[in-house]
């Protein structure tokens, strides 16, 4: 047997090396569906199958990045660089990229993340004179990505009876006007939101023959993760582009369809065979994360639902403890019982094990509180991302104007930012003028003395000069590098001396962020591997993809989490709370519609009890502040539904009642050691002092030291090469390896 294979089990085997025809792996919870995948790449690779044929679809950037690494591992070399792999959006945006003008855009067109959307869709609220409360922003964008989703053009909008009738009862009868103006403002900016990625993707394919064979042929193997959250129209690119070969590998698993209220659609999964009757089936059985009771209590539960692929997940590990499910009064006792139980459970200083997961995120309130009080670092997964923060938005839209004059949002982000004594009236002048004459906003300010427009001459001289700054920013965008370049944007356009003035916590925090954005810039030139020089456009193709855990700062590592259920799928921890297990709240009050919404809450409660590897506590409140008052509740159907063997019960009030320390029941006895954890005590007292090496002074740095860097922790110099400001050092990080820094930039501290 290929050594590599030894490392899999004899149902991975069979499905990592079927390499022709159409196959589906079910892959349950913890039974190693990425390894599974990546092997599966590797074997093609292994087996002569050249990596440009190969397209591999997941649904994150960070599974992504740790594929190419394994598989760079088992097949040497670097062949993983040239595999087509990455998430729909980031695929589907390279081909769009390439394929632009037959669809009318440029090639350098801007991705508008949902920030951006919504923005836009404000405006145009703004500019019609509509109730913003009537016309909600999230509503119409929601409304707007739906009818995309679904093919449905504001054209096709208006000639929909029903669809205009829905509107008509929700009084948002200007609905269809917002939606044409949208498309045409995108469509002016050279723009397109998320939605556009995946719907021109398939106008491409459907509408150009001659590109369709292009891909057709081009991709010879596809592998997709993931599958059950697909949507429609990532379904039927999927299927035109496998219909040619039918080379088609598709990893999921039913019971952790998650999705339905972002249009994933489970029915991909479930459909499989039938649009590909010679298919192979494989299915992972084998759990690898969980306790035996932890496993076998989520399948207890997931057998209730009618709509499955049947199959027996099992584990080899130890039995583990039992399920505890406890009742408490009130959330803020579910909340003070948690933290108390962290407090206890606690070994050392590894906070990072522990996740506590609800179904809302109103939920939070009463647990933070209660960590806070404790002394307890957390962080709120799936918070605010680094590419999402202000300051980010505003260097970022600086450098898309840079790239793409007509961006409509980064230039209104820009135009007045720093103040430049443009107002708002101005602007709403210059966006009239644009739509009266159907042309971007850059085009009219360009030109102005060609346009009516009433603006003093002081106005006048100060968007003129706006527009040699963009221009003179645009100029370089071929000659410079990436960082060279946003470096001399962000000081030449005012920013830098902006945020730096400010000495506030918050405007320092601020400042911090764009060194570390910089930073990432200068990272991302050293670590290039593309066919073109690393200029800006290449840095910034990907960053409105990014997602939230593509950017976590190393403060967040030792930090308990909380996040929402949806937020946890892929994740895992030693230790794990579901709170809230009530009815009307989990499962939801909305899931009462229809026997399909109850099922995929019950898959929802099942990718919960599925993240735990060691223990899980789930506790439900008798009493819960909602809506601004208290509200009666009752256990969660989902709890009489597990199989009590392996499940103990504990009651709050009951211990309430004894005087027995109610927030100990959640922990065993003999793991009960009550620390109390004061904000200082996070870290373990350290004799170690620590010196900054400041950028002239580079030569204080010698093989075998011990240094620490913000991101990568603690580690020790291996090497160091050249001299002055190109002074460099390779240093090997526990758990990360080596990784080589240029010292101007790294920001070491040497411990002494």
């Amino acid at each position: 047997m290929t050594d590599y294979l030894k490392e899999l089990n004899s149902d991975q085997i069979k499905a990592v090396v079927q390499i022709d025809g159409a196959s589906m792996v079910i892959a349950g919870a913890g039974s190693g569906k990425t390894r599974v995948l990546t092997y599966k790449v590797a074997h093609l690779l292994k087996n002569g199958i050249s990596p440009f044929n190969i397209l591999a679809l997941t649904f994150t950037n960070k599974a992504s990045k740790e594929m190419r690494n394994r598989i760079d591992r088992i097949v040497g070399g670097q062949q993983s660089r040239n595999l087509w792999m990455g998430t729909f959006h980031s695929v589907f945006s390279r081909i769009l990229r390439s394929e632009a003008e037959k669809i009318s855009f440029p090639t350098n067109f801007t991705i508008y993340d949902t920030a951006d959307s919504k923005s836009l869709i404000r405006s145009i609220i703004k500019d019609l004179n509509l109730d913003k409360e009537v016309y909600k922003v999230g509503t119409i964008q929601n409304r707007i990505s739906s009818l995309k989703n679904n093919f449905i053009t504001p054209q096709g909008y208006n000639s929909h009876p029903e669809l205009l009738q829905t509107d008509v009862k929700a009084k948002r009868t200007e609905f269809g006007r917002i939606y044409h103006q949208y498309v045409q403002r995108c469509f002016k900016s050279g723009a397109m939101d998320f939605d556009d990625l995946l719907v021109n993707t398939y106008k491409l394919l459907n509408d150009f023959p001659e590109v369709m064979h292009k891909y057709q042929n081009k991709f010879k193997y596809i592998l997709v993760d993931e599958y059950q959250d697909t949507n429609h129209i990532q379904y039927l690119i999927i299927k035109i582009l496998a219909a040619l070969n039918e080379n088609i590998c598709v990893v999921g698993d039913d019971a952790q369809s998650i999705y339905a209220f972002r249009g994933a659609n489970i029915q991909n999964i479930l459909n499989f065979k039938i649009d590909y009757p010679e298919y192979k089936l494989y299915k992972l059985e084998q759990n690898y994360r969980s306790t035996k009771n932890i496993v076998q209590t989520a399948n207890s539960l997931i057998k209730h639902n009618e709509k499955q692929i049947e199959k027996v997940v099992w584990t080899d590990n130890k039995e583990g403890d039992s399920i505890l499910i406890c009742e408490t009064a009130t959330d803020n006792d579910e909340g003070r019982l948690v933290a108390n139980t962290i407090n206890n459970l606690l070994s050392e200083d590894n906070f990072s094990d522990f996740s506590i997961l609800y179904r809302t995120n109103a939920q939070s309130r009463a647990l933070e509180e209660s960590l806070r009080k404790m002394g307890i670092p957390y962080k709120i997964y799936g918070g605010l991302s680094f590419y999402q923060r202000k300051e980010i938005k505003d260097v970022l839209a600086y450098f898309r104007m840079a790239i793409n004059l007509k961006d409509e949002e980064a230039l209104k982000r820009t135009i007045n930012y720093p103040a430049r004594g443009i107002g708002t009236t101005t602007i709403q002048k210059l966006i009239i003028s644009s739509n009266e004459n159907d042309i971007s906003i850059w085009e009219v300010i360009s030109d102005l003395d060609k346009f009516d427009i009433k603006i003093n001459s002081g106005t006048r001289n100060k968007l003129k000069s706006y527009v040699t700054l963009i221009k003179s920013f645009a100029s370089q965008t071929e000659s410079k590098n990436a960082y060279d370049l946003a470096d001399h944007i962000t000081k030449t356009s005012g920013l830098f001396t902006l945020l730096k003035s400010d000495t506030s916590p918050e405007g320092v925090s601020r400042f911090e962020n764009i060194q570390e954005l910089l930073s990432g810039m200068q990272d991302f030139i050293e670590n290039y591997d593309g066919d073109t020089n690393p200029i800006l456009s290449e840095f910034m193709k990907d960053v409105a993809l990014l997602t939230d855990t593509d950017k976590e700062k190393k403060e967040d590592f030792n930090k308990v989490t909380l996040m929402t259920i949806h937020a946890s799928k892929g994740l895992e921890f030693p230790y794990v709370f579901v709170v809230g297990l009530e009815e009307g709240l989990f499962p939801s009050m909305m899931s009462g519609n229809s026997q399909s919404d109850l099922e995929e809450e019950r898959r929802l409660f099942y990718v919960a009890i599925t993240r735990a590897e060691k223990r899980l506590f789930l506790s439900y409140s008798n009493i819960r502040f909602k809506w601004g008052q208290y509200i009666d509740s009752e256990a969660s159907r989902f709890l009489a539904e597990l199989d009590q063997r392996y499940v103990t019960k504990k009651n709050f009030l009951k211990d309430q009642k004894t005087n027995r320390n109610p927030h100990k029941i959640f922990a065993k006895t003999k793991t009960t050691t009550n620390k109390k954890f004061s904000p200082q005590g996070f870290k373990k007292a350290s004799k170690l002092s620590n010196t900054s090496i400041k950028k002239s002074n580079l030569i204080k740095l010698k093989n075998g030291q011990i240094v620490k860097h913000e991101k990568f922790g603690t580690g020790k110099v291996i090497t160091i090469e050249g001299e002055g400001p190109n002074k460099k050092a390779t240093v090997f990080f526990n758990g990360i390896g080596n990784k080589q820094l240029l010292l101007k930039f790294a920001r070491l501290k040497i411990m002494k």
